[in-house]
């Protein structure tokens, strides 16, 4: 099965957040609420330093798709 890279999520037990998960490597769940990040993947101590670049690149593009995906969501609702 092929995965898109991002997918929302959300869940009755937080109301008030919203997820995007991202599947590739580094896989992690953001909450768009607070900016927290959950990683599914260990990032060792010596490539974390290489992936802050990346890591801050793919925080970006999760907000652009959750931003990207509500704008769909109103258009279809025109």
């Amino acid at each position: 099965m092929e995965l898109p890279r991002f997918l929302l999520a959300d869940s009755s037990a937080l109301p008030d957040d919203i997820f995007v998960i991202h599947t590739e490597y580094p896989r992690f769940i953001l909450n768009l609420s607070d900016d927290d990040i959950e990683w599914f993947d260990d990032i060792e101590k010596e490539k974390e330093e290489e992936l802050v670049k990346e890591i801050e690149y793919l925080v970006k593009e999760a907000n652009n798709f959750y931003e990207d995906e509500m704008a769909k969501y109103e258009e279809a609702e025109d």
